[in-house]
């Protein structure tokens, strides 16, 4: 992996990158690449890309030109963007022919690294996007969540919240990357048992603009709905059992119910909604299953 001036890819995209008009102006060269010999990151994140802003860009582009180069690589048929497509698109859509540009050696490992980074650090991608891209990177560079966590500068539970989000059905996932849902609510409709009300929940939380609390009501009845009643009615937990167990939802980044009878007695519930959720919590916990 190449990087001049670091020793990974987890320090911010800066370390990554450098102060690029400093470099411009030393030991790196820019040139002027035509735009049709470059194609984009193939690990791009981002999915959709805003077109009035990017009709924004390019008006500016138009006038005043682009000041920051983009970030290449040589790739067998001509160039891939490292960094920078959104000022590769703008400039098509000004009719621009070609593009200042900074041609590094990077490899595969790299370029999807810093095609994740540059869009966690300079976008806004859409919480699924967000989750596909740490899943990427878990599978194409054999990574933990542990590693992923280390690397982005995220903390473990984050990451986990966020790659939990790949189990909803495509039309949720759909509703969260339109914006009509909330990673609020998103994250709330996963504690819902019955996974084939999932759907249906979710376009009633959108046509009712239902708050994260209602939502976590309705979810509540759900479940309560398909378990046996209880004999007797559980008594109100104390404020010190409501802060462990906010605690120990914020560190497993999971749903965690703690019980305890009169007696002083009790037990600690943590929730999982898979198998690769399960060895998660147990890695955290340093259980090892051979």
């Amino acid at each position: 992996m190449v990087n001049k001036k670091g020793k990974g890819l987890g320090r911010g995209i800066d370390a990554i990158f450098g102060e690029i008009d400093k470099e411009s102006a030393t030991d790196e060269a820019v040139e002027e690449i035509g735009l049709d010999e470059i194609r984009p990151n193939p690990y791009q994140p981002r999915q959709t890309f805003d077109e009035a802003a990017l009709a924004d860009l390019a008006q500016s582009i138009k006038k005043t030109g682009v000041f920051q180069p983009i970030i290449v690589r040589k790739s067998v048929n001509g160039y891939e963007i490292i960094a920078g497509e959104r000022r590769f698109r703008a400039s098509k859509i000004a009719g621009k022919d070609s593009i200042p540009a900074i041609v590094r050696d990077f490899d595969e490992a790299a370029m999807m690294e810093v095609a994740v980074l540059e869009n966690l650090q300079r976008e806004n991608l859409t919480p699924i996007e967000e989750a596909q891209a740490y899943d990427m990177l878990i599978k194409k560079l054999n990574l933990t969540q542990v590693q992923v966590s280390e690397r982005l500068g995220k903390s473990r539970p984050y990451i986990a919240n966020y790659l939990r989000l790949l189990s909803l059905p495509a039309a949720v996932k759909q509703m969260l990357n339109n914006g009509e849902l909330s990673m609020g609510q998103a994250r709330t409709l996963l504690s819902l048992k019955k996974k084939n009300k999932l759907v249906a929940l979710a376009k009633r939380t959108v046509s009712e603009n239902l708050t994260v609390r209602q939502l976590e009501k309705l979810i509540a009845q759900e479940n309560a709905g398909a378990q046996p009643k209880k004999a007797t009615k559980a008594k109100p937990k104390s404020p010190y059992l409501r802060a462990s167990e906010n605690q120990l939802v914020d560190r497993f980044g999971t749903k965690v119910n703690i019980a305890q009878s009169q007696k002083g007695t009790g037990h600690i519930e943590i929730s999982f909604t898979n198998t690769e959720d399960l060895n998660r919590i147990l890695a955290m916990l340093d259980v090892n299953i051979d």
